[in-house]
Order: C-alpha cells, then sequence, then structure tokens
C-alpha cells in the first residue's frame, strides 16, 4: 500500500489533484460540525449581498441564502451522488461484461446487444428521457446517470475478460474442478479489478459533471435543497449584476472535477503494469548516461570492431538501485562470433542493449564504462549519429519476431522501411533488395511472402525476416538476442546453420546471447560466461566446454542433457542468483558454490588471465593448479 501512494506522490499532478480532493472531502465532512446559518433559511432583506459582508463571507443568493454554507452542503450532495453513481455503474456494467467475456457465445452477443442499444442514443438524450419519464430529482438523477455510463464499464471489462478467459491459468482452474462462479470470483476478477478501479477513478469526475448538469436544468436537485449545479443554474440569471452567486459554485464544481481527474489519471499510472519500474514518464529515445566512474582509459585491443570496457548499467526505481550490468568487458573481431551465456537474469539482454542505448530510461542508466565500435566511443556520440549507426552499423535479432514486427504492416512494407531509412532507394529498388533479402534467409516465394502479416507466418518464418531485417543493411555487428529460444529444435538448427552460412558470406561479426551450451559449442568461436551482472569466465568455445575454469561454468555445462547418456543425469544449480539491488561482496557465486572458501567472500575479485586467451574471475581457478603441477 505505501509503494502504490509512493508512486501517486512521485506524479506531481496526481499529488496536487490528491490534496485538493482531501481538503474538500474534510470540509464537507466537517461541515455538520461547522457554526454556518442554515442552508435554507431566506432573508430577502440581505438578498445578494457581495462576498465578504458581515455575517456572510461569500455572500448570499437572490433569496437572501447564505452561499458559503449552500456550497458546502451543496458539495457534501453532488460528491454523494457523483460517487454512488459511479458505484452503481461500475457494479452493473463490470457485471455485464465479465459475464459476456467469460460465456461468450449466445450470452456475449444477447448482452452486448442490449449495451449496444444504450450507446446508439446521445448519452446526455438518454439521461434527460429517462429523468422525464422518472420526475425530476437527485434520485431520479442518480439512476439515470448510473444507466448511461454502464456500457462504458460494461464494453471496457468485457474486451479485458475476452483476453483472459482462454489463458492457461483459467484452463487450469477448470482442470482442478472449480466451477464458473468460483472462477469468476477466484481468477477472472482479481485480473479485471485494476482495470475496473482505473475506469472508477477516471470517470467518478464526468459523473459528478453530468450530475451538476441535470440539476443545472431544474431536473436534478429541487428547492429547497440545493447542490452545485442548482446552484449554478439559479445565479445564471444574475450574471451581470450579482456574479459572485454562479461563479463560485462553478469555481467549486472545476476544482472538484479537476482534483479528481487528476487524481485518477495518477492511479491509473500506478495501476498500469507496464509502468511498475518506477518510471511514470515515457522512456527516452536514447539510455541515459551519468558516467559516476570515468571511462578506462587502458589498453584495448586494436582489431576489435566491438570493445566493451568497464560498462555499468543500473535501473533506479525509486531509492533503490538494481545494477543489472557491473563492469563487462569484453571485445568482438570481424567475422567473429561471441557467445554470451549465463541464467536469465544475469544481465546478458541488458548488456546487448546498453550498446546502443536501447535501455528504457527511465529507470535504466549507463553509469560507466567505454563502448567503442570501430575505434569510437558511443556513449560519448549524439544521438543523431547513434540512430544512423542503429540498423545499419550494429543490426538486432530479438527472441520474439511476432512482439518487434508491426502486425498492421506486411512484411516486405516493414523491410523496406529498414532499408530505406539508411539506403538512398526508390520504392521499387528497396522492394526488390527486400524480397531479395527474404530469398537469402531460405523463405520459399519471397514475393508472396512479402504480401503477408507477421501473424500469417509460422515462427520460424518470423524469426528468418527478423534476420532478413537484421541484413538489411549489411551491418558490421549482428546482436542476436535468444533468437532460438522459442523455436522447435528442427526450426532452431535451421536458424542456426543460417547465421552461420550468412556471417561466413557477409563477413559480419555477432554477439549470440543464449543460455544453452549446445548452441553455443555450434555457432559461437568465443565465449563469455556471465553471472550476477558480470563475466565471470572468457575465452575459446572449446576450450571453455572442454575445460572450465570458474565453478559456475562448469554447473551451466553439467546441467545440459546429453544424448546417449542416460546416466549422465542433468545437475541443478542449488539457490537462485542474487537480486541486483543485493549483490554480495566478493565472488556473487560463492553462496551457491561447493568449492567456496572464506576468502571467496571478502573483497573485489577480479578477472585474471589463466591461458594466453582465457581469463576468469574465481581465486583458485578449476584445474589451473594441476596444470601448474605437471609443467617442468
Amino acid at each position: 500500500m505505501m509503494a502504490f501512494v509512493t508512486q501517486i506522490a512521485r506524479n506531481r499532478l496526481a499529488a496536487f489533484g490528491g490534496v485538493m480532493l482531501v481538503l474538500l472531502l474534510l470540509l464537507c465532512l466537517i461541515t455538520p460540525w461547522l457554526p454556518l446559518v442554515d442552508p435554507n433559511i431566506t432573508e430577502t432583506a440581505n438578498r445578494l449581498q457581495p462576498p465578504l459582508s458581515e455575517g456572510h463571507l461569500l455572500g448570499t443568493d437572490a433569496l437572501g441564502r447564505d452561499i458559503l454554507s449552500r456550497l458546502l452542503w451543496g458539495t457534501r450532495i453532488s460528491l454523494a451522488v457523483g460517487i454512488a453513481a459511479s458505484l452503481v455503474a461500475a457494479f452493473l456494467g463490470s457485471l455485464i461484461g465479465i459475464v459476456a467475456g467469460y460465456y461468450g457465445g449466445r450470452t456475449d452477443n444477447t448482452l452486448m446487444r442490449g449495451i449496444d442499444m444504450l450507446m446508439a442514443f446521445p448519452y446526455i438524450l438518454l439521461a434527460l428521457a429517462i429523468v422525464a419519464v422518472l420526475g425530476p430529482g437527485l434520485m431520479n438523477a442518480l439512476y439515470a446517470i448510473a444507466i448511461v455510463n454502464i456500457p462504458f464499464f460494461a464494453r471496457n471489462i468485457r474486451g479485458v475478460t475476452v483476453g483472459i478467459a482462454h489463458r492457461e491459468f483459467v484452463d487450469a482452474a477448470r482442470l482442478s474442478g472449480k466451477g464458473h462462479l468460483r472462477i469468476l470470483a477466484s481468477e477472472i476478477l482479481p485480473n479485471v479489478l485494476p482495470v475496473i478501479v482505473i475506469t472508477l477513478s477516471t470517470t467518478v469526475g464526468w459523473m459528478i459533471l453530468e450530475t451538476a448538469g441535470l440539476s443545472f436544468l431544474g431536473l436534478g436537485a429541487q428547492p429547497p435543497q440545493a447542490d452545485l449545479g442548482s446552484m449554478l443554474g439559479e445565479g445564471r440569471k444574475m450574471m451581470l449584476n450579482a456574479p459572485h452567486v454562479a461563479t463560485l459554485p462553478g469555481l467549486v464544481i472545476f476544482l472538484l472535477v479537476m482534483s479528481i481527474n487528476l487524481l485518477g489519471d495518477g492511479i491509473r499510472d500506478a495501476l498500469d503494469p507496464r509502468l511498475k519500474s518506477g518510471a511514470l514518464s515515457r522512456p527516452a529515445p536514447f539510455t541515459r548516461i551519468r558516467r559516476r566512474r570515468p571511462p578506462p582509459a587502458g589498453p584495448a585491443d586494436d582489431q576489435a570492431l566491438l570493445a566493451v570496457e568497464d560498462l555499468h548499467t543500473d535501473f533506479e526505481v525509486g531509492r533503490t538501485t538494481y545494477r543489472a550490468v557491473n563492469g563487462v568487458s569484453f571485445s568482438i573481431r570481424p567475422n567473429e562470433c561471441l557467445g554470451l551465456v549465463g541464467e536469465s537474469g544475469s544481465g546478458k539482454s541488458v548488456t546487448a542493449l546498453s550498446l546502443l542505448g536501447l535501455v528504457a530510461s527511465p529507470p535504466g542508466m549507463i553509469t560507466g564504462g567505454r563502448i567503442a565500435l570501430a575505434g569510437r566511443d558511443l556513449l560519448d556520440m549524439p544521438h543523431r549519429e547513434i540512430r544512423r549507426i542503429r540498423g545499419k552499423d550494429v543490426a538486432y535479432v530479438f527472441q520474439d519476431p511476432l512482439s518487434t514486427l508491426h502486425p498492421l504492416f506486411r512484411v516486405g512494407n516493414q523491410l523496406v522501411e529498414a532499408i530505406q531509412q539508411h539506403q538512398p532507394l526508390n520504392q521499387s529498388a528497396a522492394r526488390e533488395r527486400a524480397v531479395s533479402l527474404l530469398g537469402q534467409v531460405r523463405i520459399p516465394n519471397p514475393a508472396q511472402r512479402a504480401e503477408q502479416y507477421p501473424h500469417q507466418l509460422s515462427g520460424g518464418m518470423r524469426q528468418r525476416v527478423g534476420i532478413a531485417m537484421a541484413l538489411a543493411n549489411d551491418p558490421r555487428l549482428i546482436v542476436a538476442d535468444e533468437p532460438t529460444t522459442a523455436l522447435d529444435v528442427t526450426v532452431q538448427a535451421q536458424i542456426l546453420s543460417l547465421i552461420q552460412s550468412l556471417r561466413e558470406e557477409k563477413g559480419s561479426a555477432v554477439l549470440f546471447i543464449t543460455h544453452d551450451f549446445g548452441v553455443v559449442s555450434q555457432v559461437c568461436d568465443r565465449v563469455a560466461v556471465m553471472y550476477a551482472g558480470r563475466i565471470v569466465e572468457i575465452g575459446p568455445t572449446a576450450e571453455i566446454l572442454d575445460h572450465p575454469r570458474h565453478p559456475y561454468t562448469r554447473r551451466l555445462i553439467d546441467c545440459v542433457p546429453r544424448l546417449g547418456e542416460p546416466d549422465n543425469e542433468p545437475a541443478a544449480i542449488p539457490g537462485l542468483p542474487p537480486a541486483a539491488n543485493a549483490l554480495p561482496e566478493g565472488c556473487a557465486f560463492a553462496p551457491r558454490c561447493d568449492l567456496a572458501e572464506d576468502a571467496c567472500r571478502r573483497g573485489e575479485i577480479d578477472l585474471i588471465a589463466t591461458d594466453a586467451d582465457r581469463e576468469v574471475r574465481c581465486i583458485k581457478p578449476l584445474g589451473l593448479e594441476a596444470r601448474q603441477g605437471a609443467m617442468p
């Protein structure tokens, strides 16, 4: 609860609206105990007194009634009616939406056609018609406002429920023997409740305004009872000689509705799962850079196409800092494939996204290091130059092509757009190039496939389109972030073979991110093993697979099943990786390592060279003592 309040408080407009609304609510709550004049007592001798008159702080109306007293009592009534109408509309509309979305079929058609009939009428005319049938009065105005807003809730909640009703956890609940009512109460309702709260918080102000509108027309509160709308309606006749009679209730309506809407927007942002990272603002086009550590000045690989040195990337969520990448260094030479291996959450993808400033900011931030592409530090380049490099010199292939390809555009058009962004080709030439690229990635009938949408292609086909898009501008470096994880083994083998052959044909370097050592052995020249945001071992693939130096590398390799060896069961690594906001001192793998000593848990442990082209972050590398003992 405190985290929720803190998130709202970080949004200044929402906090302002919340403070204003609390003040108005407090005034309404203490109104019965304030020394106020009876709001319905008339004193024609004191009619139309201006504000700050003796005995009448805000003046009087045409019948000599105290405006301050009528404002406070009228605000209580307007708030009560608006909130009550919102709750009634939310309950009935959500109930209809949940039932229609869950049961579907004839139930859905019947309920939603009734909702469509209500929506066919202009809502204010429908509200006027309902009040005309029921008669003027606050309760009838409440019923009218609630009825005309039921479709708004019903359609929103029905759309969310349809997306949830066929999810795996609902199927699991059915298989466990739960009935429809229990599923609706325990599985569907908790998932749509945030949407109901968000919708409710953003419509209360609007319903208060609608209630005031009906009272303004004389269909809501009836004399001598006052609410904000009826006071505004009475004061409109005296705008010239006593403008305060209409201005003051109008100002209260404005403050009340504005505060509710501002707070509602803040609640919507705080409950939106996409914004729970702590950032209520739109991510910047480039990751924020605030170097707390100076860039390294040590020697770099002169032959490297990409050289990453002491890279640090943090996520700042509130007052907590998560160190996702903590001093990563590696290099990739032209036409070389470097594998980046590690468990989920080890920092592989964040490292890859940091190369071209693609980490969402806020909350992400590059806090140190150097990223050199062909000798030029990317972190010192202006954003315009980085945009020219993205997709041209460095291209990405992501894990899920269905989420990276635009669902509303044909794949051929998306390839044409990627080509024309960096090459001065006309539409016809770019189209021909796009079809040629689809053919290069072994897609049959490329001209026909170019006219299809992403959802019309299989998973393997979509991944090939993603690879074709990465190759569109002949990049010097391709970053492949687990491109085969979601594919079956036959398609996976085809994609790996395709990447290998294209690397040989194009001469591009590849940064291949995966958690599968079997994939690493097939395509990578060298491999870097990551754990808790750091590289713990790096070297030639064959040597690391045959003779791992770090205990974590050995345990990862032991987790790989081996065909034809039924007695060799995969050995799981005990425990869990440390949280990025609470990294332990010393070796981060020490709590899970069966060889750990007290020295492993103290101080900084650096990468040390164990061979000419191998480095390991361990005080006692595996196999090193035996090798040194065998030396003369």
